[in-house]
């Protein structure tokens, strides 16, 4: 990812509502005039009662990777700008996972970006390609005052040393993160300390393809989605293929209690189950959610699983059609 041939349009959000089946797009009220605004990962701080909540938004803008602030309500189709958080240590912003209204967690995926002049269209791919852990994840603290001079109060580096850090998710009890390392085609998992934020590393597993971005669900399964074959994924930003395979699995934390081996074939129902590509983790039951060549779907890049609702939903990387929408 990097600044666009063409920085000038502006890319946008939208709101899905599963209870009408309505996407909306989003209206930004009071956004500053001449600020490029090209979202990557967004979080939005739960709503209670209805009330407004704070987002938080990555935007690869032509001269820097800002995060942008915004105050959004469920009942609007508009969210309103507070502020552009700026800091020496946004080297590559990917994703975020908010700790509270006003604090977060956000990925690097890169340390050498396509911003250096001479050299960003080859040492960044070298950086993914031989897996170099640079990358890293860090917690940030704001002054909750949006006039505040200094809004970062604190950025802390909790994850560092991380092939291509990606999507990152906090568990439902707040107890756990997982970070993806798309390069590595694993998954991070760490014990988060609720008062401090801090992170200690417990484990990593691996899936069947590059991961890209996490998201818990209400059981406390991980749900993973990526891509199967980076190199065809590069062939559809290069526009020289017109679909990318997809793949999201779910990770559900092993019962204590079963101490059996780990089977050799699991994910049977997939049709190319996950045992085809890796062995079996051992910590989790790993599980395929959706699967395609890339013809019914192209180029996943994020899972959301709602039992509530019943539904999965599917965001594709370069998937033109929009996103898709599951029974489960």
């Amino acid at each position: 990812m990097g600044p666009l041939q063409n920085p000038d349009p502006h890319g946008s959000l939208w709101t899905y509502s599963p209870t009408d089946d309505k996407l909306v797009r989003v209206t930004l009220e009071n956004y500053p005039a001449g600020h490029d605004f090209h979202p990557l990962g967004a979080e939005v701080y739960p709503s209670f009662a209805g009330n407004a909540s704070n987002m938080y938004v990555v935007n690869h803008a032509r001269e820097r990777t800002t995060i942008e602030q915004f105050v959004i309500s469920p009942s609007s189709a508009s969210a309103k700008y507070v502020r552009t958080l700026t800091s020496p240590w946004f080297i590559a912003p990917n994703a975020l996972a908010l700790t509270s209204p006003d604090s977060f967690y956000v990925t690097n995926d890169h340390v050498i970006t396509r911003r250096l002049s001479y050299v960003g269209h080859v040492l960044p791919l070298a950086e993914t390609l031989l897996t170099l852990p640079l990358s890293f994840a860090a917690h940030v603290t704001l002054d909750p005052n949006p006039s505040s001079e200094t809004p970062i109060v604190s950025h802390n580096i909790v994850a560092p040393f991380i092939p291509f850090s990606n999507g990152v998710a906090i568990s439902p009890s707040g107890a756990e993160v997982a970070i993806a390392s798309t390069s590595l085609s694993q998954v991070y998992f760490y014990d988060r300390n609720s008062t401090t934020n801090e992170l200690k590393y417990k484990g990593m597993e691996r899936v069947p393809f590059t991961a890209d971005n996490l998201n818990y669900d209400e059981s406390g399964a991980l749900i993973v989605g990526g891509h199967p074959h980076f190199p065809t994924l590069a062939g559809v930003a290069a526009k020289k293929r017109d679909v990318a395979a997809s793949w999201v699995v779910a990770l559900a934390p092993k019962v204590q209690s079963d101490a059996s081996e780990p089977k050799a074939e699991f994910d049977p129902s997939a049709p190319l189950p996950a045992h085809k590509k890796i062995p079996p983790p051992m910590n989790y039951d790993l599980e395929t959610v959706f699967q395609s060549n890339g013809k019914f779907f192209s180029s996943s890049s994020t899972g959301l699983r709602d039992l509530k609702a019943g539904k999965v939903y599917v965001a594709g990387l370069y998937a033109e059609e929009g996103v898709l929408v599951c029974n489960i």
